[in-house]
């Protein structure tokens, strides 16, 4: 169940991956008033009709997970945002790759809270697959900004299957949000 903001970043990455995309980005700017991420992919994109079912919840193609009968994290999203007064676009072409947009208002009653940004990154950064990841982050009022390269972080650290690499991970991805 989606319970914060980060819990949607979450899935609409974990989509990004199982669509065997090579590069994923995210982008993630947080106001005092709201917060906007933004996820492309190049992996293998929908249709016009694949993307309409991919809003409908009680539709699951049965591939992807064929324990499931339908598919919630698009229309979860997607509702949640239209009941706190958000946004949500989607974009997606076949055999390119999809673009997810979302945004909320701080100051509506119906918008879940942000979360744990940094947890949520160490998250995606750790999902399997032989992708880059590159991840732009702002916080504007905290006067944050930086950008991640899961490539780049892998290479320094180490493979994110050892535990020694995986708190190194923490402690830089954390160290960011901290204000100078």
């Amino acid at each position: 169940m989606h319970f914060a903001v980060t819990d949607f970043l979450l899935d609409i990455v974990q989509n990004s991956c199982e669509a065997g995309a090579s590069l994923i980005q995210i982008n993630i700017e947080e106001t005092e008033t709201s917060i906007a991420i933004k996820v492309t992919d190049n992996g293998k994109g929908m249709d016009e009709t694949e993307l309409n079912k991919a809003l409908d919840p009680f539709y699951t193609d049965g591939v992807k997970h064929p324990s499931r009968k339908v598919g919630l994290g698009l229309p979860f999203l997607k509702q949640a945002t239209e009941q706190s007064n958000g946004r949500f676009e989607i974009r997606s072409e076949k055999g390119k790759g999809t673009e997810v947009f979302f945004q909320f208002f701080k100051n509506e009653i119906d918008t879940p809270p942000v979360g744990d940004i940094p947890g949520a990154l160490i998250s995606v950064l750790c999902m399997p697959g032989d992708h880059e990841m590159l991840i732009s982050r702002e916080k504007r009022e905290a006067g944050i900004r930086y950008e991640l390269s899961r490539q780049e972080l892998s290479g320094i650290l180490g493979s994110f299957e050892r535990m020694d690499s995986l708190i190194l991970l923490r402690d830089f991805v954390r160290s960011q949000e901290e204000q100078d």
